[in-house]
């Protein structure tokens, strides 16, 4: 057995385990961090692939913003566990049907792509086309934008329809949230904003001690008339 072989075993089976764990771990901070070690696994399995671009690409999209992200929310939120945990027993039926059938499926790729096949299958059309010596990445982008440049739009439509509908979602209209309103800012006058107020000029000492001393006066006869 080659040490690559024994590199995909191992990585395999640390990718199974987190992924269990991220689903029967009981808090969410640990199996937010569960699926970190996930991708990471997953990543070091694409580097065993010779698909470096896609192993980067895992790590720095999905560990190194959507996790971290993912992370910030369950932290700032304080979620009802409980609330969650109640009609868990309702849905694990219908949830066991669904992953059997994914499994099912998953299998059935594997099989008609590998097992079926005794030798390996190899794209000659690279090396025909003189794209024999192009990386990964070079080979993804040319892909991308000529045979399925429009699936690649409709995922980017799919993706701002999504981060428009979580804006919408998320944005409360409560009466202590404060709002910019550009058109009534536009339209706002100075004398609407700033009002003039006039006030004395400054007073010397002498006015201030005499205006203390009558005021300590009138506090005194005051004082004298109630006693």
């Amino acid at each position: 057995m080659e040490f690559t072989t024994v590199l995909f075993y191992i990585f395999a089976l640390l990718l199974v385990v987190s992924g269990l764990k991220v689903i029967t771990s009981r808090n969410l901070v640990s199996s937010a961090l569960f699926l970190v070690l996930a991708f990471f696994n997953a990543a070091t399995i694409w580097m065993l692939l010779q698909a470096e671009f896609l192993a980067i690409l895992l790590v720095l999209v999905y560990v190194g913003a959507v996790m971290v992200l993912f992370l910030f929310v369950v932290m700032m939120l304080d979620i009802n566990l409980d609330v969650l945990r109640k009609d868990f027993k309702r849905f694990v039926p219908m949830t066991t049907v669904v992953g059997a059938i994914i499994v099912l499926e998953t299998a059935l790729i594997l099989w008609h792509g590998y097992g079926a096949t005794s030798t390996v299958v190899r794209d000659t059309t690279a090396a025909a086309s003189g794209m024999g010596d192009w990386s990964n990445t070079r080979l993804i982008g040319k892909v991308i934008y000529t045979d399925y440049i429009f699936a690649f739009e409709i995922a980017g439509l799919v993706l701002l329809v999504a981060i428009i509908a979580a804006i919408a979602l998320t944005t409360s209209h409560k009466k202590d949230s404060k709002r910019q309103t550009i058109s009534q800012q536009v339209k706002v006058r100075a004398q609407d904003r700033v009002r003039v107020v006039k006030m004395p000029s400054e007073k010397s000492a002498a006015t201030v001690a005499a205006e203390e001393a009558a005021a300590a006066a009138a506090a005194e006869s005051a004082s004298a008339k109630n006693s």
